[in-house]
């Protein structure tokens, strides 16, 4: 049955939720230690794994190899980034969204838009994956 055909409830689809994101990585190594650097319990890298994936609440982040989706998805070609997604990480309080933009640059990871205070009431920074896409860090004013 189609999801527009489905009873819903305050809402909701019954039977369907959003609850993971996947991600393609180029270097599954410094991609693990990029997201458990945000938090994200995710295990060591093994080189004969393409699959990881870490639960924060009930959503899961899914990191896979191109290897790994290469073997399932015929004509399969890299992708390149461009901020094809963003994510968002909620921080506690304002010097959590600057000690970890700090500590992911001092880590070797790039940022794009260092911590500042935005006119939408946020602490607000973004820093990049290993893959190039976004990662907002953000906290309220």
């Amino acid at each position: 049955m189609p999801c527009s055909q489905r009873q819903r409830v305050g809402g909701r689809v019954l039977g369907m939720r959003l609850n993971a994101v996947g991600i393609i990585c180029s270097d599954l190594e410094p991609s693990l230690r990029f997201y458990r650097a945000l938090g994200v319990p995710l295990p060591d890298y093994d080189p004969e794994v393409g699959h990881y994936d870490g639960e924060l609440d009930g959503f899961r982040l899914m990191l896979d190899s191109e290897a790994m989706v290469a073997s399932f998805t015929p004509g399969f070609t890299s992708p390149q980034g461009n901020d094809r997604i963003g994510l968002a990480v909620e921080c506690d309080t304002l010097l959590e969204v600057d000690a970890t933009y700090d500590l992911l640059l001092a880590s070797g990871f790039r940022g794009e838009r260092q911590p500042f205070d935005a006119f939408w009431g946020q602490r607000y920074a973004t820093v990049l994956d290993p893959d190039g896409n976004s990662v907002d860090l953000y906290a309220a004013l």
